[in-house]
């Protein structure tokens, strides 16, 4: 059976993170997308807000996102991924779930969960 075209652009969304290909990733994001980070009540809006919070590539932490599963219909698309996040000499693994909505090939808006969330906020603060 042949994967939803939404699981396909996720997975590549994600791949192209992980590969430094923030050009691919922003390729494949609404300009104006809502992005929810793990516990933020409030979303970055734009592709901009994204990648100047990201610190454009340059920021003090590097994240591996491994994909568990993705699930997708035409509206809605879940990943199931683990994380692994390093900064210096620390290491942080959790597990996310992003909740995307596409439209026209294009993420609109996302929020990631962690079942971790406290220790996420601790480590990326």
């Amino acid at each position: 059976m042949q994967e939803h075209p939404n699981a396909a652009l996720v997975r590549g969304a994600l791949n192209a993170f992980n590969d430094g290909d923030f050009e691919q990733f922003a390729g494949m994001l609404a300009d104006d997308v809502n992005w929810y980070e793990v516990g933020a009540t409030t979303p970055l809006r734009g592709k901009e807000a994204i990648f100047a919070s990201l610190g454009s590539g340059g920021q003090d932490y590097e994240i591996e996102a491994e994909v568990h599963d993705v699930v997708a219909n035409d509206v809605h698309t879940l990943a199931l991924v683990k994380a692994t996040a390093t900064r210096g000499d620390q290491t942080l693994h959790y597990q996310t779930v992003e909740i995307l909505h596409l439209s026209d090939g294009k993420v609109t808006d996302r929020w990631s969960f962690a079942g971790n969330t406290q220790e996420v906020l601790d480590f990326f603060s």
